[in-house]
Parts: structure tokens; sequence; C-alpha cells
């Protein structure tokens, strides 16, 4: 069994926990403890104390990509536990900037002072680790895309030009008989996340957690109605089950929740589930 706690979402179960615009998931297996994401902020460390988790045991973290709301809180994991090797895309630490809402620009990567690192692993490729755990992205499909990704961007020498994210990476987690799929912020689209599994590597996960990136935070803007709806009906016909957060949005979720039903959840910090 796949225990999953929300240490980091943009909202929270109670007061009794912090929330921040970002994501980190505590997940235990037959064979790991991992950290998937890191949020923005030592707030994952503070929630994992009032979750009674022990962060210094785990033995794997994965960084989905290059964006300070996941990989913020690399430093402070870095200082707590000493054993972990921390999993990212080799493009993660490239500059990585957004469009904010007065059309200015600011820096949203990771603090790439932290390189180099024998606990950092940049991974170029697919990679499996051991029989449970492979990471993938180089995810090439198009369908559905969200609109707010051109908000996002990278800089290639002194130009500033749109994210193809390339440093973006997915985990999928094989216990028992099944697979979950776990995506940070599906910039790539969940749709194409799932086609390129069902077709390149004849994939089908059981159930799947991520952000969808629905929603802009700098903008204060949701996804067209329209896209959110067609994302919702090609989800809802696959017949998996569906655990979102964080930048998914609530305006959108509501409309993946009309057309979803009981396939689709919400997760927020100091919520846990078993798969």
């Amino acid at each position: 069994m796949m225990i999953i706690k929300t240490l980091v979402e943009n909202t929270a179960v109670s007061d009794q926990f912090e929330a921040e615009h970002g994501l980190s998931l505590y997940i235990e297996t037959n064979q790991h403890k991992i950290l998937f994401d890191l949020g923005a902020s030592s707030v994952f460390i503070k929630n994992a104390r009032k979750m009674k988790i022990d962060l210094a045991g785990v033995d794997l973290a994965v960084i989905s990509h290059g964006h300070y709301d996941h990989g913020g809180g690399l430093r402070e994991f870095l200082r707590i536990n000493e054993r972990a090797q921390i999993y990212l895309k080799t493009k993660a630490f490239q500059q990585h900037c957004g469009r904010k809402a007065d059309g200015g620009i600011e820096d949203i990567g990771l603090d790439d002072s932290l390189l180099p690192n024998a606990r950092l692993t940049l991974v170029e490729n697919d990679l499996n680790i051991g029989s449970e755990l492979e990471l993938f992205g180089n995810v090439n499909g198009r369908k559905f895309m969200s609109s707010l990704n051109t908000d996002m961007l990278m800089r290639e020498g002194r130009e500033l030009v749109p994210d193809n994210f390339a440093h973006e990476q997915n985990l999928l987690i094989k216990e028992e008989g099944k697979t979950l799929l776990i995506a940070g912020c599906a910039h790539t689209g969940m749709v194409n996340i799932l086609e390129h599994l069902f077709t390149q590597k004849q994939i089908i996960p059981s159930h799947i957690i991520g952000g969808f990136h629905l929603y802009s935070r700098a903008k204060k803007q949701a996804e067209e109605a329209k896209t959110v709806e067609e994302i919702g009906k090609y989800l809802h016909q696959t017949g998996l089950r569906f655990y979102t957060c964080h930048c998914t949005g609530r305006d959108s979720f509501q409309i993946l929740k009309t057309i979803m039903g009981d396939h689709i959840q919400y997760l927020a910090a100091g919520s846990q589930i078993e798969i």
C-alpha cells in the first residue's frame, strides 16, 4: 500500500497546517520514503512535524521542475536530511522567469548557488530507480495545452524565450499491481503526459496525482472554461482516478469535478490518501 501525505499545497485542511503557493508530497511505499517536490520555503518541514513525519528518514527526493514553488525548500531539505539523493532534470537550474500581471518579469527559478552538490542527480533521459520507480519527461504532445504557459519564460543566452519545459519530469511508482503517476504542474499537459504513457510506454496508471496548471497566481486568472471542459471530458473517459491540487485552481477544479464526479478529488496540506 502506498501512503501519500500532502505537506504543502495552496490550501490546508485546517488552521493547524500552513498553506503556501507550492507543492510537496510525502510518499511511503514498500521500498522507499519519498519526497516529491519541496514547496517554496520551509513550510513542508513545519507541516511534516505536525503530521509526525521524520524527513531525516526520507531516502529519495524528486523535484518535478525548475520553479521555486516546487524546489524552493531544497536548501532546508539538504540541511535536515543527510542521506537522500535528489533527482532533477539537467535543465532544472536554468534561469526560469514568469510574466507578472503588470507585464514585468520575475525570477521563478531554483537557487543555483546550491550547485555543484553530490547529493543532486541531474537526469537527462528517462530513469529507472530500482524496480519500483521511474522518472520520465520529454513529453511532446500538444493537446489542450494551458494558455497560461505563455507567461512562463526561460533564459537562453541574453534572450528570454518561451519555456519549453524540458526541465519537467514526472514520477511513476509501481507497487502490488498498482501504478501511481505523480506530476508537479503538468506544464506539458496532463492529457499529453497520459498519452505519452499510453503510446510510448504502454503503461496505464491506476491513479494520478498532480497540478494541472489551469490557474495563474500572478494574474489571478483561470484557464478558459472550454479548455478545462475538454480536459475533463478526456480524463473522465479514461476511467482513471485523479487527485489534483496546487496550480489547477479552485474554479477549474469545480468544472472538472462537475464532469468527472468521484473520479477526481482535491488534495490540501494536511491530507492523507492510501492507494
